[in-house]
């Protein structure tokens, strides 16, 4: 997501009705119109990340982030792995299984509490708890802190008798991609690698090769290539992108990975790296389910009540979580 923050009233009156009462055709027309108010939220042109001071740029995506509803859910603080962290459980019964998520924020920006929507709706669909790990950024932090944090997160419900195939993985934007390398991590150090993993709109390559970041380069309402030289910078910190935990839609060997949901829309420059990672995943015969949206921005999942997409896209997420993971 990007650090300009849209007014609250710019969505009002989206959702007069919901797509369940309506025929097929009427539903198709209501989600048109839900788009054009969310593009019309948004503004014109594409925002990026302008050149400003990392902490301006963290209160701006702070506040923007605040905007969009979060569902009911019980919370409580904790330390994981040596990090702050959030477990979010369901009002309800809890089932097994955990899930563990990685907040967005070009690895710069952002904490659990700005992807509280995501986490709290996949609580709610699959009425498992999540652990929302507050994760080292940049540039402070630079890479690989992040990965460490998340690895050593991960490791510590390990440790603690969680079975690592009762664990998904989830995460947005730059958490997206820190669940692809978090899993290359914990196999590369011989820790048993989760159950599942869950992507929404992943950043996973830090060369920017994908054609998407040209083709889509004025239509992505949040990023620029320029913009997210300037955050990549901040994670990067001057070492090579070259390289499978920075770049894993380029160069990872996913052989033996978890089956993998990648959810991503067409109007993102970060389109194409959804697209490379899962062919690479079928090349090493991986499970891999590669879930495109027309029509729709960036981390589209957090428009909840806002976007049919959105809604619909976080069931298919609960769903294929349910599904896969194993807590017997």
């Amino acid at each position: 997501m990007t650090d300009p923050a849209p007014k609250k009233d710019a969505t009002a009156g989206i959702l007069a009705s919901t797509a369940s009462t309506l025929s097929p055709v009427e539903a198709s027309d209501m989600s048109r119109e839900q788009r054009t108010a969310i593009g019309a939220m948004l503004g014109d042109g594409p925002k990026g990340f302008a050149p400003e001071p990392v902490e301006t740029m963290r209160e701006k995506f702070a506040a923007l982030m605040a905007l969009f509803p979060v569902p009911p859910m019980r919370t409580s603080q904790l330390t994981l792995g040596g990090r702050p962290a959030v477990l979010v459980e369901p009002e309800g019964e809890t089932r097994p299984g955990t899930i563990l998520y990685f907040h967005g924020g070009s690895f710069a920006l952002g904490s659990p509490q700005t992807a509280m929507g995501l986490t709290a709706s996949l609580v709610n669909r699959t009425a498992v708890r999540a652990f929302s790990l507050d994760y080292r950024l940049a540039p402070e932090n630079p890479f690989p802190a992040a990965i460490e944090d998340c690895l050593a997160a991960y490791r510590s419900l390990l440790d603690s008798g969680v079975a690592a195939e009762s664990i998904a993985f989830a995460g947005d934007s730059a958490g997206g991609g820190l669940t692809v390398t978090t899993t290359l991590a914990a196999r590369n150090t011989g820790l048993p690698l989760p159950g599942a993993l869950v992507a929404f709109s992943p950043g996973l390559d830090h060369t920017r090769t994908g054609e998407s970041m040209d083709t889509k380069e004025g239509i992505d309402p949040f990023f620029t290539r320029q913009g997210m030289a300037h955050t990549a910078g901040f994670y990067l910190g001057g070492q090579d992108p070259n390289q499978e935990l920075t770049a894993p839609a380029v160069l990872a060997d996913l052989t033996g990975f978890p089956p993998i949901l990648l959810q991503v829309g067409t109007n993102e420059l970060l389109l194409d790296d959804s697209v490379r990672l899962a062919k690479r995943a079928r090349d090493a015969e991986v499970d891999v389910i590669l879930d495109i949206t027309a029509g729709v921005p960036h981390v589209f999942q957090s428009f909840i009540g806002q976007l049919d997409e959105a809604d619909h896209a976080l069931d298919r997420a609960a769903l294929f979580i349910t599904q896969r993971l194993q807590t017997l």
